[in-house]
C-alpha cells in the first residue's frame, strides 16, 4: 500500500525548495528511498536527489511506509522544534574537541551547510561567530593550563597557540593581565573598588583598568571587602570611591531599571560555555524568568541544566549579568549567591518597573 500523501506538483515543488533551503517546518517530513530514513525540513544532512524523495504530512505516515526517523534531526521528537540547533551544537562540539579551531569550511562540511549559511546560523544562535567561539575555547584552555602550573610556554602551546608573541600582545583582552601574572594567581593586577548604598543593601563594584570584575551585595562593608579579597587573593586591591563614582552610578542606575548593562564595561574571564549562558541570561527581559532547563535547551543542549546552573553560580557580576532570572524546573527560586530573599526582591523590583 502506498502511504505517501497525494499532493499536487506545485505543493511538492514548494516542499522540495524548503528542503533545499533547510527551512524548518512542522507541516511535513521527507523520506529518502535510497536510505530508508525520513527527516524534518532543516535537517543538516546533505540534500538527497529529488528523484529519491517522498513527502509525508506526518512522521507516522513515513514510518507506516517503512521509513526510520533520522538520528540527526530526530523528526519523531516533538520537543526538538528546530533541527538547526543540533547542527550548531555539533559545530560547537567540533570546535571544543579539536586541538585547534577547525576552519569554517570544515565545520560547514561536517554539518551539511554552506560556509555562509553556517556563519549566519551560528552567529544567530550562539551570539558569537565560529571564529570567536573558537578563540574563546582556546582562551579557556590557556587559563586552565596556566592555573595547572605547567609553565607559560606549555600552557600556550597546549591551548593551541602557535605564537607566544601574539598571545602577549592580546593578553589584556584574553586574561586581563600577562600570562605569567595570571599563572601567579593575579599577582600584580590592580583592582579598585567602591561601596555604596543600593536598593537591597550595600553594593560593591570592583574594577580593573578594563572594566568591572565583581559586583556584590551584602549588609556591611567588611563582608564585601573580604569577599573581594578571597576572589582575588594575589591582586593589589584598594578602595577608591572617588575614581569609581561614575562606574558605581552606572551600576546603581542599572539596578533601578534606568540604565543598560551594555553600557557597563566588563573584565571577567569565562569559558566559552559560561559566556553563552551569560548572554542568554542577559537576553531575558527584566522581571521574567527562565528555568535552567529552558536555558539549556535555548543553547541547544537539553541535558545541560546543571552546567547552566554552575555557570550562573560562578558569575562574578551577577547583578549586571542577571542570574537571578534563572529558576528551578518548577519555577522555584533556588539558591542565589546573595540569598533567596534578595533574588525574590530583585525580581519583584523588576516587575514593578513594568507596572
Amino acid at each position: 500500500m502506498n502511504h505517501a500523501t497525494s499532493q499536487d506538483p506545485r505543493l511538492e515543488e514548494a516542499r522540495w525548495q524548503q528542503v533545499l533551503d533547510r527551512r524548518p517546518s512542522g507541516d511535513f517530513v521527507y523520506a529518502v528511498t535510497t536510505t530508508g530514513i525520513y527527516c524534518k525540513p532543516g535537517c543538516a544532512s546533505r540534500p538527497p536527489k529529488r528523484t529519491n524523495v517522498r513527502f509525508f504530512d506526518a512522521g507516522a505516515q513515513a514510518e507506516a511506509a517503512g521509513f526510520r526517523p533520522c538520528k540527526r534531526c530526530r523528526p519523531d521528537n516533538d520537543r526538538l522544534v528546530d533541527p538547526r540547533l543540533a547542527s550548531v551544537a555539533e559545530a560547537c562540539r567540533l570546535i571544543e574537541t579539536a586541538e585547534s579551531p577547525p576552519a569554517l569550511d570544515a565545520l560547514a562540511d561536517a554539518t551539511g551547510y554552506s560556509p555562509f549559511h553556517l556563519q549566519r546560523l551560528f552567529q544567530a544562535m550562539v551570539g558569537l561567530s565560529p571564529k570567536q567561539y573558537g578563540d574563546a575555547v582556546k582562551a579557556a584552555r590557556l587559563r586552565r593550563g596556566l592555573k595547572a602550573g605547567g609553565g607559560v610556554a606549555g600552557a600556550l602551546y597546549g591551548a593551541g597557540y602557535g605564537s607566544a608573541s601574539r598571545v602577549y600582545e592580546k593578553s589584556a583582552a584574553l586574561l586581563g593581565m600577562t600570562p605569567a601574572s595570571y599563572a601567579a594567581g593575579g599577582r600584580g593586577a590592580a583592582i579598585r573598588f567602591a561601596i555604596a548604598d543600593g536598593p537591597l543593601g550595600r553594593v560593591l563594584a570592583a574594577a580593573t583598568d578594563k572594566g568591572l570584575c565583581m559586583v556584590a551585595l551584602a549588609d556591611d562593608d567588611g563582608a564585601l571587602e573580604s569577599e573581594l579579597r578571597r576572589d582575588f587573593p594575589q591582586a593589589r586591591i584598594e578602595r577608591d570611591d572617588t575614581t569609581l563614582k561614575p562606574l558605581m552610578e552606572g551600576v546603581l542606575a542599572f539596578l533601578d531599571g534606568q540604565g543598560s548593562a551594555e553600557a557597563l564595561p566588563l573584565d571577567v574571564q569565562a569559558t566559552a560555555f559560561q559566556w553563552r549562558v551569560w548572554q542568554a541570561l542577559a537576553a531575558i527581559p527584566a522581571g521574567e524568568t527562565r528555568t535552567y532547563g529552558e536555558l539549556a535547551a535555548h543553547l541547544g543542549n537539553d541535558g545541560a541544566a546543571r552546567a547552566v546552573g554552575r555557570a550562573c553560580a560562578t558569575n562574578p557580576v551577577s547583578l549586571v549579568i542577571p542570574c537571578h532570572r534563572a529558576v528551578g524546573s518548577n519555577g522555584s527560586l533556588t539558591g542565589y549567591r546573595w540569598g533567596v530573599a534578595r533574588k525574590r526582591a530583585l525580581l519583584a523590583r523588576e516587575r514593578g518597573w513594568k507596572s
